[in-house]
């Protein structure tokens, strides 16, 4: 028996996420459709974390197990005549058996991208948010880098989650401008419910006057979700990568 590693890329807004639901089609049940037809039987499919419906990948990770001798690049390309449009193996490896994608996982790093101006994009559309307005990334930068660190994030966490250890470490929260497209880039050892989706939503807030950058300490310090912004919608969430080895620590200047 082998277990295989595939880094996956998926356009979410095809999907109701990661997870296998009963209310529509996941990337996991398409992915272990393509697995069984490819060795003709069904293997269980283990995924580094949820993601929620419309959200995307560009790095996302699961493992599997089958008993063959098939190399990894003859899986990936088989698995990608399977697959439809929307999903790709992006990479195949042959990992310890004892390997957890999510346990072993020590950080992970989303982009949420999206961009301002009346005027909507139809190539960017369910891939990008559009903001109707212009976008100071200066402030937003300003108050970004005053979540880099460990905090308790609790402010940053999807009302009527469960979740009781709110603790989490940002390594870097960088925001980067190219014309209209804004692209944040958050990295950090694990993420709550929304929780990045918030910060965005909380970033614009600073954009708008509606917060300071300065005011960002005690919207952690108030540990209470209606302190922070508004949930940015789902479909300008990526999830970039996951680290398997502890990233090093970068500045925000260090794009």
């Amino acid at each position: 028996m082998r277990k295989f590693l595939l880094t996956l890329k998926y356009h979410g807004a095809d999907f109701v996420g990661w997870q296998v639901q009963p209310n529509g089609h996941s990337v996991q049940t398409c992915l272990q459709d393509a697995l069984e037809v490819f060795f003709g039987h069904r293997p269980d499919v283990t995924g580094c974390s949820r993601t929620d419906s419309g959200v995307h990948a560009e790095g996302y990770c699961a493992v599997f197990e089958a008993d063959t001798d098939k190399e990894c690049k003859r899986i990936s390309l088989g698995l990608n005549a399977l697959l439809p449009d929307s999903v790709s193996v992006w990479d195949c490896s042959e990992v310890p058996l004892d390997f957890h994608p999510r346990y072993d996982a020590v950080a992970k790093e989303y982009i949420y991208r999206l961009y301002d101006g009346m005027s909507p994009d139809p190539f960017l559309r369910g891939q990008a948010w559009h903001y109707k307005g212009s976008l100071d990334t200066e402030r937003m930068q300003a108050a970004a880098d005053k979540l880099v660190g460990a905090h308790d994030f609790r402010s940053f966490m999807a009302s009527g989650s469960k979740i009781l250890d709110t603790r989490r470490e940002i390594y870097w929260c960088d925001i980067t401008r190219r014309e209209r497209l804004i692209e944040i880039r958050v990295c950090g050892d694990g993420f709550l419910y929304h929780m990045v989706r918030i910060i965005v939503g909380t970033l614009i807030f600073v954009s708008k006057g509606r917060l300071s950058p300065e005011d960002i300490p005690g919207v952690l310090a108030a540990e209470d979700r209606s302190a922070a912004g508004q949930t940015a919608p789902a479909e300008g969430l990526y999830l970039h990568k996951v680290y398997y080895e502890k990233p090093e620590r970068r500045s925000s200047n260090e794009k």
